[in-house]
């Protein structure tokens, strides 16, 4: 049994040397000649730009990259003695005699990360797809490493480029939001400031936009050109629960939000802006603890649970921002600092964390994830259930 462990062990490892190899072939001189036939042998679409050059980057890049997997992987089972490291030499023996086959003609089919055609799916998050290696290709040459595993990626911080993306943020004029376009200016990224103040200037932002709740609609031809947009505006009425109260506590924090965030993935087209478009959503770790201010409890809990629902068939990916109490207008008596939280959330966001949480509180990195699963699970079972029975449907409409 250790042994058939060290073999499974053996597949992760030997991914993670191709990947070692692909990042060298990124930095060093000899190596990117010999990979830079790989980059030139795709269209936009993964559709071989010739049967001669993709030949040559089969047998210039794959078949030296299969190699050195073998190489290495060999060497360390001498080395070491372990008899399931051997798993990972005949598992890459696997890819030098495909690419072999490829570069002599004798094998068409490419690869699954190759697979020509429009992008179907978002990045995968456990396992490298095409819309993930696309934008190795297309987005960032100098990101998106991964081979199967993005592994590598989430330890280098390349699995997700900032650098040129357009980045638009509400609640601009806030304090995380003067934050996040600062540390997004730092990132390479392009920032805009989406605020209700027009006439405010904001550090580090290349464009403002004025905009007001209930106008969402106005933003649509300026999504067109974001490739990423942080919903990061809120309202706190702390402890007041007038019928105005809870209009504008609801109206602000969710249902603005879900319109724009709606607008905004009707965008999201499958040539490329399932693999570039994101929406991160400042959803609070008041979904999941007390924020001692119940409407705002309410109102983002709501949020958070539109998003789960929508993350069900979303066409790109959907961060949450789930961050603990820092000091601003809507909260005086924070005490976390908002230029640290907005630094933390671009670490994580370029490790591909997708719930990112950034607070002091522990129970929020227990509680948090078991909301999600638990919520994720039901929703993924009872829509499947509506799916695929359209009497129920028909049932519940007549009710």
């Amino acid at each position: 049994m250790a042994q058939v462990g060290w073999a499974i062990a053996a597949i992760v490892l030997v991914e993670m040397v191709r990947d070692l190899y692909h990042f060298l072939s990124h930095q060093w001189a000899p190596l990117q000649r010999l990979h830079g036939w790989h980059h030139r042998a795709y269209k936009k679409d993964f559709s071989p730009l010739s049967t001669e050059i993709y030949r040559k980057a089969q047998l210039y890049n794959d078949v030296p990259e299969s190699a050195f997997m073998i190489a290495v992987m060999a060497l360390a089972a001498l080395a070491t003695g372990i008899s399931g490291l051997w798993a990972g030499v005949v598992y890459a023996a696997g890819f030098l005699v495909a690419a072999v086959a490829r570069s002599r003609g004798l094998l068409t089919s490419t690869d699954l990360t190759h697979e020509p055609g429009p992008l179907t799916g978002i990045p995968g998050y456990w396992k490298v797809n095409r819309t993930y290696h696309w934008r190795h290709h297309f987005d960032d040459t100098n990101a998106y490493y991964a081979g199967l595993f993005p592994i590598s990626d989430k330890l280098l911080g390349t699995a997700l480029s900032l650098k040129g993306k357009t980045v638009a943020v509400t609640g601009a004029s806030g304090t995380l939001g003067r934050a996040l376009i600062q540390a997004l200016a730092k990132q390479g990224a392009k920032p805009i400031a989406l605020t209700t103040s027009a006439s405010v200037n904001i550090s580090g932002a290349t464009k403002t936009i004025a905009w007001q709740t209930g106008e969402e609609a106005n933003l649509r031809d300026a999504f067109n050109k974001i490739d990423i947009l942080i919903i990061n505006h809120g309202i706190n009425v702390m402890g007041e629960r007038s019928i105005g109260a809870i209009e504008q506590s609801l109206e602000v924090n969710a249902l603005s939000a879900w319109r724009l965030m709606e607008i905004f993935l009707k965008t999201v087209d499958d040539r490329t802006g399932r693999a570039t478009k994101e929406v991160w959503i400042n959803t609070s770790e008041a979904e999941v603890n007390p924020a001692f201010s119940p409407l705002y409890e309410i109102s983002k809990r709501l949020i958070g649970d539109i998003i789960n629902l929508r993350r069900t068939d979303a066409p790109c990916v959907i961060r949450k921002l789930v961050l603990g109490p820092f000091k601003s207008n809507l909260n005086p008596y924070g005490i976390m600092n908002a230029n640290a939280i907005a630094r933390t959330i671009l670490f994580l966001a370029k490790r591909d964390v997708r719930n990112i949480i950034v607070t002091i509180n522990p129970l929020t990195y227990l509680l948090f994830p078991l909301k999600e699963l638990s919520q994720t699970l039901y929703f993924k079972l009872t829509l499947k259930n509506f799916a695929l029975d359209p009497s129920t449907a028909e049932s519940s409409k007549e009710t």
